[in-house]
């Protein structure tokens, strides 16, 4: 059980970490003001990750928008994986900015 929660959290800590993932969870961040506040965050970002995606083909030009597939059981795992993910990071990056600006 243990080791598929871990797993779960590597998962996220993986997807978050590439471009858009860190760009979003840097804004998250910023806006951040108190620890009481992470899980409302996590979900924002997550929500502005998966619209992104969503928007990236429209952006290129090189294709049109599709909504995601809200129906399938694998984008609500892949949106559970976000929100982990962002948890985790933007946690890391709210308790750098913490030590860093000391409020």
């Amino acid at each position: 059980m243990l080791e598929s929660i871990l797993g779960f959290a590597r998962e996220g800590f993986a997807e978050v970490n590439a471009v858009l993932g860190l760009l979003v969870a840097v804004v998250a961040t910023l806006m951040m003001t108190a620890w009481a506040r992470l899980p409302f965050i996590a979900v924002g970002a997550t929500l502005a990750h998966i619209v992104l995606e969503s928007l990236a083909p429209v952006i290129a030009g090189s294709g049109g928008f599709s909504l995601p597939p809200l129906l399938e059981p694998h984008f609500w795992r892949y949106a559970g994986v976000l929100f982990v993910g962002y948890l985790i990071v933007v946690a890391i990056l709210f308790a750098i900015k913490r030590m860093v600006f000391r409020k």
